[in-house]
């Protein structure tokens, strides 16, 4: 489990890592492109949206022909992606490439999850899963002290060449140690109806519905403070590109310590339970916060500690919702995976759209938006999953 923990996270990093990595040079993007934040902030959602929607080719596409094949197209759309945006000549352009990384980087999403149903299930999938999580949680701490190293001794452009390297170097991992886990007999064929049926039937599935949306709203507010802190940081409380990197980085340290623990508080409380304690604690801190900014208090730390506990609760969460929406469908893993990934980025990207007309370079929208989505994830839980929870408590 150690190496395929590995092997998965790495591959999964490349699209955590072509978010963060450039997040310190969104000012100077700004400026270099004579445009707005709004506008920068754009390169993000399109990167999302392309990501999301991505995800319904890439999963049906591992179900048919396996699980490497669409991993290596993915990375090769990747790959030309990265290389446009090194050479972008307008913000326009920027998002349009930025779209195209995305393109590519679902792959390296929806993929891996597919891979991990097909070898467990349960708390073993979950303490997995979890092991996958570790390895992208070095993304927001690294990621961003890499990309401010990189932006200070040759500029933004060459955070994309980078990348390029960082995609030649998975696709050279998946060829060398990642093997097939989907046998030719396993296989199921493409066709726009059985796609369209097995959507539908996942559609309809109040469970399959309800973990992924209580995880993509939580994934949300992540995707919502990745799209302002540089600003809020910067403009605000005026930190350096490197000052940011850290702050940002100690927001994550709490999300990948929980994640660890999720498979064994899973084993101890039900998975199901799990979620929902999660969830309220999510919950009550992001509210927690927004009172605070409401009334005049959102410091740099307080900001910090609160949104440290917040994703703390959000790390159980995340792997285990991630793991519980995928559990009763083995048998279109790809199908509901990509699906999933699609409603978690789709709801990622619609915050970031309504919150762009709020921003003013200050905390308020941002913390907000992500008390917005904590409120949605907490009415999702108490709607959809209570009975379920209850009833399988033990699970």
């Amino acid at each position: 489990m150690l190496r395929t923990g590995l092997v998965l996270g790495l591959l999964a990093l490349v699209g955590p890592f072509a978010i963060d990595m450039y997040l310190p040079a969104l000012p100077r993007i700004a400026e270099d492109f004579g445009t707005s934040e709004t506008a920068v902030q754009m390169t993000l959602t399109g990167y999302f949206i392309a990501f999301g929607l991505a995800q319904m080719i890439y999963g049906p596409m591992a179900d048919r022909y396996g699980r490497r094949l669409p991993i290596l197209l993915g990375l090769a759309v990747f790959t030309l992606g990265s290389l446009g945006a090194t050479l972008a000549g307008s913000v326009e352009s920027l998002v349009a490439w930025r779209a195209f990384q995305g393109l590519g980087g679902a792959a390296l999403m929806v993929v891996p999850r597919a891979i991990v149903r097909d070898m467990y299930t349960g708390p073993e999938a979950t303490k997995l899963m979890a092991m996958i999580m570790l390895v992208i949680a070095v993304s927001p701490m690294l990621a961003p002290l890499a990309g401010s190293g990189v932006i200070a001794v040759s500029g933004w452009r060459m955070v994309f060449a980078v990348l390029c390297v960082l995609a030649v170097l998975a696709l050279i991992l998946t060829v060398t140690l990642q093997p097939e886990t989907l046998p030719a007999e396993r296989r199921t064929p493409i066709s726009p109806r059985a796609l369209l049926h097995g959507s539908a039937h996942l559609l309809r599935d109040g469970g399959f519905m309800g973990l992924t949306l209580i995880g993509g709203f939580g994934m949300a507010s992540f995707f919502v403070f990745i799209a302002s802190a540089p600003f809020v940081y910067v403009t605000q409380f005026g930190l350096t590109p490197t000052g940011f990197s850290i702050a940002f980085a100690v927001n994550a340290i709490g999300f990948f310590t929980a994640s660890q623990m999720a498979g064994y508080l899973g084993e101890k409380l039900g998975m199901r339970r799990l979620v929902r304690f999660g969830i309220f604690g999510f919950s009550g801190f992001a509210l927690a916060l927004l009172g605070a900014a409401l009334a005049g208090q959102a410091t740099l730390i307080a900001i910090a500690v609160l949104l440290f506990l917040a994703n703390a609760c959000l790390g159980v969460v995340i792997p285990t919702t991630m793991v519980l929406a995928l559990d009763d469908h083995g048998e279109h893993a790809g199908l509901a995976s990509s699906l999933g990934g699609t409603l978690q980025m789709l709801a990622g990207g619609l915050m970031i759209a309504l919150a762009g007309p709020f921003f003013d370079g200050t905390a308020l929208p941002m913390i907000g938006a992500i008390a917005l989505c904590a409120v949605i994830a907490l009415c999702l839980t108490l709607a959809m999953l209570p009975g379920r929870i209850e009833a399988v408590q033990g699970s």
